[in-house]
């Protein structure tokens, strides 16, 4: 009987204890418990895990977006760099133009120049020997006259003898030259 007893009065003591959706207090506090305990972990975990993470991945964000940045900056950069020196290349051939073009208008003109200074030294020249011939024509002249006045003397002093003097001789001489004329010698 005791022991029906100790139980009725368990059962009594039990069906005393406020319940809440039939769960007793023991239970809901447990639960409750447990709620702020996992709701405190996820705070210490977001400040110890995830903000560090959530900053390391920000970072990497940044760092990425900066690269891009750059990256774009750059190919800009190459773009003008690039189309800059398609501008010079176009711009080559027109100044290996220009440059070929005067080249060949200094040429022409020093060939010119050229010629036209061999011209007129070879006039100089031409007109140099015609004047140096005209003297050697003149110097064989005289050479040729002087030869002939010492033959002419030889042959008249052979054919005279020694009856006629040098002075008249010399006036013979001179008489005979006036009587064959210039144009005679000279041909």
């Amino acid at each position: 009987m005791t022991t029906k007893l100790v139980m009725a009065v368990l059962m009594t003591a039990d069906e005393m204890t406020p319940r809440l959706f039939d769960l007793d207090f023991q239970l809901l506090a447990d639960a409750v418990l447990s709620i702020i305990a996992v709701f405190v972990l996820l705070l210490a975990m977001s400040y110890f895990l995830f903000n560090p993470a959530r900053e390391f991945l920000k970072k990497r964000q940044d760092k990425i977006r900066n690269e891009l940045e750059e990256a774009r900056v750059s190919q800009e950069e190459a773009a003008a760099l690039k189309k800059e020196y398609e501008d010079k290349l176009a711009n080559i051939n027109k100044e290996a133009d220009e440059i070929l073009s005067a080249t060949r208008k200094k040429a022409t003109a020093n060939e010119t120049r050229i010629i036209t200074e061999a011209r007129a030294e070879a006039a100089r020249i031409v007109a140099r020997a015609k004047i140096e011939a005209d003297l050697e024509k003149k110097k064989v002249a005289d050479e040729v006259k002087n030869e002939m006045v010492s033959l002419a003397s030889v042959l008249a002093g052979k054919v005279i003898g020694n009856t006629i003097d040098a002075a008249a001789q010399d006036s013979l001489i001179d008489e005979t030259l006036k009587e064959i004329g210039d144009s005679t010698w000279l041909s």
